[in-house]
C-alpha cells in the first residue's frame, strides 16, 4: 500500500470523509469504462495460462488511448479508460486499446474474450498479489468460499463511472441509478454457463456476488442523502484484510467486524487500531451495484463480446444521462427484482417490458457515432434477447470451447 502512517483513526473523522468525499459536485457529462476479459489460450481454451505467460502477453508499451491494463484474481484482463468527455469518445478509446492488446495478447498465442463468466474452466487464482490471497483466505473463512472463487477468479464485467453531477441533482440521479440496476443485469446478462455446466442463470456472474457477503457487496439503500448511505454502508461493511507491512493478510479470526467497531475500539484486529492504509483497502473491498468514489462507478453489469459492447454502453450512459426520468418510472416497479434479474434475465416479464422503455427512452439520446450499435442492441432486448442468449445458443450446438473461440474472433 502507498499510505503509511501509525496515526489511529476515529469514527467521526472517517465518516465526515466519507460523505465528502463519496461524490464531487459538478457537471455531468465525462465518462469512464472499463471492460474485463478472460484470457484463453488459442490453441486449447481449456489449457490453463499460466501467470508467466499472462504476463508476458499483457506486457508492452502504453496502449493508444492510455487504458490502464490490469490483471485480475483469476488472469481476467482489465482495461480501464482515462476520462474522456463523452460516451462517443469513450468508446473510441477503448476500442482502439482493445484491439492493441488483442494484437499483443494474439503474438503471445492468447485471447481474451468478454463475456460474464468463463464457461469451460474451473475457477483458479493465478494473480499471487497479497490483496487477492488475503481476498480468498478471508472470504473462505466466513463461509463464502465458492462463490468467491467464482467472483474472483471467472467472472468479467463492464462498469461505467459517471460524474456525479450537480450537488441539487446527486439524490435523484443516485436514486435513478439503483432502480435501473436489475435491469441493466438483465439486458447485459451474459453469463449462463459457468466451470463446464449450464447454471439456469442467465448471470452466474452476479449470482456470485449475491452469494456473497451482503455487508459489502449487497445493493445499499438508494433513497435519500446518498453520501451519508454510503458512509453508513461502509461504516458497517465487516474487515475482510488488513495491511500488514508491504502487504495484505486476511482477517481469519473475526470476520465479521464492522469496520466502525475497530474504529471504536471495540476490538483491535491485527492487535491494533486501523490506519490510514488500512481504510483505503477495505474502500476498496466494498462492492455493491453502485459504488460511490466521487463519481457513479456502476457495476452491475456482465461483460459482452466486442460487437455488443459499445452499444450496451451507449444505451446505459442514455438512461442515466439523457432520459433519467422516463427510466426511473420505468424502473418503479422492478428496482429491487436482482434475484429475478440474475436468474431470469428478459425472462422475467416485469424486465423485459421495463428494458424495453428504458432501451426505447434511451435510445434518441444516443450520440450518431454510436446509433448503429445501440440501435443493434435494443432490437435484441426488444426481442427478449441478450447477446448471452446468442452464447448459451452457440454452447448448445458446438460447445464451450468452440463457443469461447467464436466470441474471441
Amino acid at each position: 500500500m502507498a499510505v503509511r502512517t501509525t496515526a489511529a483513526l476515529t469514527v467521526e473523522a472517517v465518516h465526515e470523509r466519507l460523505t465528502r468525499e463519496a461524490l464531487v459536485d459538478g457537471a455531468c457529462g465525462r465518462i469512464g469504462l472499463e471492460l474485463e476479459a478472460h484470457v484463453i489460450d488459442a490453441a486449447d481454451p481449456a489449457r490453463d495460462v499460466p501467470w508467466s505467460a499472462l504476463l508476458a502477453g499483457t506486457d508492452g508499451p502504453p496502449l493508444p488511448a492510455r487504458s490502464s491494463v490490469t490483471l485480475e484474481p483469476g488472469g481476467q484482463v482489465e482495461l480501464s479508460t482515462a476520462c474522456f468527455d463523452d460516451i462517443a469518445q469513450a468508446v473510441d478509446g477503448l476500442r482502439r486499446d482493445q484491439a492493441a492488446l488483442s494484437a499483443r495478447l494474439a503474438a503471445a498465442g492468447l485471447l481474451a474474450v468478454p463475456i460474464g463468466a468463463d464457461p469451460l474452466r474451473a475457477p483458479t487464482h493465478r494473480n499471487p498479489g497479497s490483496r487477492y490471497e488475503a481476498m480468498r483466505a478471508g472470504f473462505g473463512a466466513a463461509g463464502y468460499a465458492e462463490p468467491a472463487a467464482a467472483m474472483m477468479c471467472s467472472s468479467a464485467s463492464l462498469q461505467l463511472n459517471l460524474d456525479a453531477g450537480p450537488r441539487d441533482g446527486w439524490a435523484r440521479r443516485v436514486t435513478t441509478v439503483h432502480a435501473l440496476g436489475p435491469v441493466l443485469t438483465a439486458i447485459s446478462a451474459c453469463s449462463r454457463w459457468l466451470h463446464g455446466r449450464d447454471t439456469g442463470w442467465r448471470s452466474a456472474r452476479m449470482r456470485a456476488w449475491q452469494q456473497l457477503d451482503p455487508g459489502r457487496t449487497a445493493p445499499y439503500p438508494g433513497r435519500g442523502e446518498p453520501a451519508e448511505a454510503w458512509a453508513a454502508f461502509a461504516l458497517a461493511a465487516p474487515v475482510l484484510a488488513v495491511v500488514e507491512g508491504d502487504g495484505v493478510v486476511a482477517v481469519t479470526d473475526a470476520t465479521r467486524v464492522p469496520l466502525v467497531n475497530w474504529l471504536a475500539g471495540d476490538v483491535d484486529l491485527a492487535g491494533r487500531r486501523p490506519t490510514e492504509a488500512d481504510l483505503a483497502l477495505h474502500l476498496t473491498m466494498l462492492w455493491p451495484p453502485l459504488r460511490l468514489r466521487g463519481f457513479l462507478e456502476i457495476r452491475s453489469m456482465d461483460a459482452v463480446p466486442a460487437d455488443w459492447w459499445p452499444g450496451l454502453a451507449a444505451l446505459v450512459v442514455g438512461m442515466v444521462d439523457g432520459a433519467p426520468e422516463a427510466c426511473l418510472q420505468a424502473c418503479t416497479g422492478v428496482a429491487t427484482r436482482w434475484e429475478a434479474a440474475a436468474r431470469d434475465g428478459l425472462g422475467d416479464p416485469a424486465l423485459l417490458a421495463a428494458a424495453r422503455d428504458c432501451v426505447a427512452a434511451a435510445l434518441p439520446t444516443v450520440p450518431a457515432a454510436l446509433h448503429a450499435e445501440a440501435s443493434a442492441y435494443a432490437e435484441l432486448v426488444a426481442s427478449g434477447r441478450t447477446p448471452g442468449d446468442l452464447l448459451a445458443a452457440d454452447i448448445a450446438d458446438h460447445g464451450p470451447a468452440a463457443a469461447l473461440l467464436t466470441a474471441a474472433r
